[in-house]
C-alpha cells in the first residue's frame, strides 16, 4: 500500500509508515513541498493509487464531488502531539491497512475508525 502524508502531518508519519514496510511519502518529498496544491496531490494520489493521509476536509469533501483523491484516510484528531499520533497509528495500522484494501475512505479519531465509504 501507499501513502501520502499532507503537509499539517508530521513528516515522521511517513517515516513510521516506511518503517512499517509502507511505500510512503510527505509533501516535504515532492518538488514543491508544503506549497503542493491539493489538485496537484490528488493527480499524484490517482496516478501512483496512494492513499492521501490527511485532516484537511477539502480532500474528504473532494472525494465525493470529484472522486478524488485515489483514496483518504481522513484524519480528525484534534490537537495531538506527534507522538501521541504515532502511538495511535501503531495500535491501529493493521485495521488500517485492511480497511482500506475494500473500502475508499476511512475516518480515524482518537477513539474509533469510521468506514466511510
Amino acid at each position: 500500500m501507499k501513502f501520502l502524508v499532507d503537509a499539517q502531518l508530521p513528516r515522521r508519519l511517513a517515516h513510521y509508515l516506511r518503517s512499517e514496510g509502507f511505500d510512503a511519502v510527505h509533501t516535504l518529498d515532492l518538488a514543491d513541498q508544503n506549497r503542493t496544491f491539493d489538485v496537484q496531490i490528488n493527480s499524484i494520489s490517482l496516478t501512483e493509487k496512494r492513499v492521501v493521509i490527511s485532516k484537511d476536509s477539502d480532500f474528504y469533501n473532494s472525494f465525493f464531488s470529484r472522486k478524488e483523491p485515489f483514496k483518504l484516510l481522513f484524519l480528525t484528531v484534534g490537537n495531538c502531539s506527534n507522538a501521541q499520533l504515532l502511538d495511535l497509528f501503531a495500535a491501529n495500522l493493521e485495521l488500517i491497512t485492511s480497511l482500506l484494501k475494500e473500502n475508499d475512505v476511512i475516518q480515524l479519531s482518537r477513539s474509533r475508525l469510521i468506514v466511510i465509504c
